[in-house]
């Protein structure tokens, strides 16, 4: 289900709000997210989740504190996405081998599965974004957008 557009008539109940770049920033990211939630509904991962359980393959034994900023998220917010994958057996933790204090990060084989039917979710929610834009716009879009969070 696609999610709504502004049309003509839908910016006209704006008015003046319709010229405000936050406004059409939270709108695109309402119905990017809707459209991430739909085609996630049967695996029940959240985007943090599968972010962290891909940073995870890609960087076996990445200690909690790495995960959570490379994904910009507090210490209690990281702890709490690595208890709730380790609950579903898809990651486990083990103390680090150079430093004892930090928790080692590992996919289980089931973390593995997960992944890679997430990824295959993702591949067509990127196909659905894509699909709006031409290569030259999603080119540009990502600049910019890389200005606003970098």
């Amino acid at each position: 289900m696609d999610a709504p557009t502004l049309t003509d008539d839908k910016a006209d109940e704006l008015g003046d709000l319709n010229d405000i770049l936050g406004l059409r920033i939270r709108l695109a990211h309402g119905a990017v997210y809707r459209h991430f939630a739909e085609t996630f509904v049967d695996l029940g991962l959240t985007q943090k989740q599968v972010s962290a359980l891909w940073l995870v393959n890609d960087n076996p034994g990445i200690s909690q504190i790495a995960l959570g900023g490379r994904l910009r998220m507090d210490r209690a917010t990281t702890m709490t996405i690595v208890n709730r994958l380790q609950e579903r057996a898809f990651m486990r933790r083990e103390r680090s081998t150079s430093d004892g204090r930090k928790q080692a990060l590992y996919l289980t084989d089931a973390g593995v599965a997960a992944l890679a039917e997430a990824k295959a979710a993702i591949a067509e929610h990127e196909a659905w974004l894509k699909g709006r834009f031409s290569a030259e716009e999603i080119e540009k879009l990502v600049e910019m957008l890389a200005r606003i969070h970098e």
